[in-house]
Formats: C-alpha cells, structure tokens, sequence
C-alpha cells in the first residue's frame, strides 16, 4: 500500500457540508461588521467605527478564501447570509457582534475533524486555525472594548 493510502483523507462531503453552515455566517460577520461600523455615531464611539471597518475588511478576506475552498473541493458555495441584526446602540451592536462570532467560531472549529491527515487537508485545517485565531482576536479585542473600569 502506497503511504499516501495509509493516511487518513479529508472528508470531502462531510468538508462542504461543514463549510457551507460556517460560511452563512461568515457572511453575517462580513455584514454585522460591515453594518457597525457605519452605522456607529457620536464622537466617542468614531474610534471603535474604525475598528469595526478593519474587521470587516477580514472578514471579506476570508470569506473569499472559504468561497474557493469549497469551490474547489467540487461543492456550490451558498450564498444566503444568516440573518444580521441592527443594534443602534453601539455597545448592544458590540454585544451581538460577540455573541454571533462566538457561533461563527464554533462552526468552523466543527470543520476540522473532516479534514484528515493528507497534505491537501492540513492546508485545510492551517487555513480554518488562522481564520478562527483571528476571529478570536476580534472577538478579544471587542471583549475588552466593552469592560469598564
């Protein structure tokens, strides 16, 4: 048996299916952030608009980059975000915005056990620990946004 054949491979039907749940709401963190950050007003709250502009601009990035992935394992990307909610209230739109990623977070952490150990696969999983680190850090940095002193 060739090594190749020993190794566990990605789950191809199990991948896409996976993807297509988390990229819904991919699609959510692009609009949330997107919605946020122009729709934030007042002078105090200007600073944290640009914050929230710089996530969604991520956010876009790699939502392309889950596009093509699925794309490229032979699936159909959907294309229906899951549903945004508009806060007026800066720190009620930060609050959703870290309760929607939380989930976001989770459902591209449920990826990783389709992936496998061939090399096609760990690239998989590399690019789904980076996506889900940076969300995390987004995440972090509106956690700490909204804690008083």
């Amino acid at each position: 048996m060739a090594p190749d054949q020993e190794k566990d491979p990605l789950d191809v039907d199990a991948a896409i299916e996976r993807l297509n749940r988390a990229l819904a709401l991919q699609y959510r963190s692009t609009l949330g952030y997107t919605v946020a950050a122009g729709s934030v007003i007042g002078f105090e709250h200007q600073g944290v608009a640009d914050l929230l502009w710089r996530f969604a601009q991520a956010e876009l990035d790699d939502t392309r980059r889950v596009v093509e992935k699925i794309v490229t394992l032979g699936g159909e990307p959907v294309v229906a975000p899951a549903e945004v909610v508009l806060h007026t209230a800066p720190e009620d739109m930060v609050a959703w915005l870290v309760e929607v990623e939380r989930e976001t977070l989770e459902a591209f952490q449920d990826v990783i056990p389709t992936t496998g150990h061939t090399a096609d696969s760990e690239a998989l999983e590399h690019r789904l620990e980076h996506l889900i680190m940076r969300k995390q850090e987004q995440v972090d940095a509106l956690e700490r946004a909204r804690r008083r002193s």
